[in-house]
């Protein structure tokens, strides 16, 4: 079983793949929302952050998987990735 991905590190890929100035990976806060009023991000972020995610973490994220629910928060998305290192031929629920 793969090592699970602390969310720090998916906070800082957040940061480093969007290419966000001015924002610390640390002072995101793990259950703050992603989209809208909490970092803003939008449906093309979550694209970028998709393949970022895939490229470092070796796991695919099919089309039906990106959801509000996955991409809710920092560690809704850590659950995700290390749900998907856990079981990687078991699709995730995604919502």
């Amino acid at each position: 079983m793969a090592p699970l991905v602390p969310v720090a590190d998916i906070k800082r890929l957040i940061v480093q793949s969007l290419n966000l100035p001015g924002v610390n990976p640390a002072d995101i806060d793990d259950d703050a929302p992603l989209f809208g009023a909490g970092l803003g991000l939008d449906s093309v972020d979550a694209l970028e952050l998709v393949v970022a995610l895939e490229k470092a973490h070796g796991i695919q994220v099919a089309d039906d998987q990106i959801g509000r629910k996955v991409f809710a928060s920092a560690r809704t998305l850590t659950d995700f990735v290390n749900e998907r290192l856990a079981a990687p031929g078991v699709v995730a629920a995604g919502e």
